[in-house]
């Protein structure tokens, strides 16, 4: 039986009761859940159905409990898909640019379509592997977007884009040996992709560390979050070609660029901000310093320094409470001084490990600190502070510790 004989049965009134049955069954009891299941059940299907249990379970954290078990999963594409708030911002900036029907090109499991069809707009979802297309076909037809959704199982390069108004690229970036590095390397090469999407309005999902040097002048690139982790880059076509852009969700607070030079290094604040990954990536931090009146602590190392604390939704502040030499010895003494047992360790410009730091300093006591290990004004330093409070409403003050 291949594999896709084995996902047909999870289609029937069957398949489907069983599965229904597994949403909350432990993996870690798999072994007597398939004994019990396979008095009741052909074999082929109880097979198939813990393994697409246990492909939901970890779709959860993508899509959400409601869509994660009405759904279908292979692993690779629960691996690959875009999480549901990423693809939702996709889809509204295509719908806010007037698009109405979209080429879904390497569609995957078709999580990028079904965003995109609740958007309202028309999409043709095309995937060359038999399975992937199935599970994307059903997927349609399980969110009930089966009228907007139509799914071909088909070689991307022999489809035809014309009748829509934009196409969407999501090149395959795993190969058989593990992530792919060189874009030209995807599957289609980003030159390809490029070349289906320059033709007019379109959008290709690459990996965020795209060097800059390799984006076509054409596209706008667009660097996103979710939560302080950087999900994607996106190429668009058709909009603002050589904008760079952070966006960071929830929020959806979104910053563009404005060829600043690089700010200058100063000397370390009161206050330290870390921008949002996507800030980095997007190589915006000028931006968000010149909105903190802030400065580098150093100039290769992307943390910013101000004597004013300012709101800002691209980068955490930390109050600074103290700027020592690297030693971890000195840290423990601190640390000891301080009563610090719960201690958060970041590192920016540093070859020690945060795991190291915390085995040697053995932090005790009922405070907390977090230390930055980075250098400043060339030189490997340790910054100790905290994370400024966020007021809890009107007029609320701020929960800090006196400073230096």
């Amino acid at each position: 039986m291949t594999d896709l004989d084995a996902f047909s049965l999870l289609l029937t009134a069957e398949g489907s009761a069983l599965l229904d049955s597994l949403r909350d069954f432990d993996p870690a009891r798999e072994l007597a859940v398939a004994t019990r299941l396979r008095r009741s059940y052909p074999t082929e299907l109880v097979s198939a159905a813990l393994a697409q249990a246990r492909l939901r379970q970890r779709a959860v954290a993508k899509f959400g409990a409601d869509d994660a078990y009405r759904m279908f999963f292979t692993p690779h594409g629960v691996e690959q898909a875009t999480r549901k708030s990423v693809a939702g911002h996709r889809a509204g900036r295509l719908s806010a640019l007037g698009v109405h029907g979209v080429a879904d090109l390497c569609c995957g499991i078709g999580g990028d379509a079904v965003a995109m069809a609740r958007a309202g707009i028309s999409v043709l979802a095309v995937d060359r592997d038999p399975l992937t297309a199935a599970v994307a076909r059903a997927n349609a037809e399980a969110l009930d977007l089966g009228e907007l959704i139509e799914v071909r199982c088909a070689d991307v390069a022999d489809i035809g884009t014309g009748p829509y108004d934009a196409v969407f690229v999501d090149p395959a970036r795993r190969g058989g040996r593990g992530r792919i590095f060189d874009p030209e390397g995807y599957s289609p090469p980003l030159s390809w992709a490029v070349g289906a999407a320059h033709a007019g309005s379109g959008a290709i999902k690459i990996a965020p560390g795209i060097p800059h040097e390799m984006i076509h002048p054409a596209a706008e690139a667009e660097w996103i979050s979710d939560g302080g982790d950087v999900k994607e880059a996106v190429l668009w076509f058709g909009t603002r070609p050589g904008l760079r852009r952070a966006t960071l969700l929830p929020s959806g607070a979104s910053l563009t660029g404005r060829g600043l030079p690089d700010p200058a290094p100063r000397k370390v604040g009161r206050y330290l901000y870390e921008p949002d990954g996507a800030v980095i990536r997007a190589h915006l931090v000028a931006e968000v310093a010149e909105e903190l009146d802030g400065g580098l602590i150093d100039e290769t190392i992307a943390y910013i320094t101000a004597d004013e604390l300012r709101a800002t939704p691209y980068a955490t502040a930390y109050e600074i409470t103290d700027e020592l030499p690297f030693g971890l010895k000195k840290l423990k003494a601190l640390l000891r001084e301080r009563e610090v047992g719960s201690l958060t360790v970041k590192k920016r410009g540093s070859a020690v490990e945060p795991e190291e730091v915390r085995r040697r300093v053995k932090p005790r006591g009922p405070h907390a600190a977090t230390v930055f290990l980075t250098r400043v004004g060339g030189a490997p330093a340790m910054l100790i502070g905290a994370p400024v409070a966020k007021p809890a409403g009107p007029g609320a003050g701020r929960l800090l510790k006196p400073g230096r």
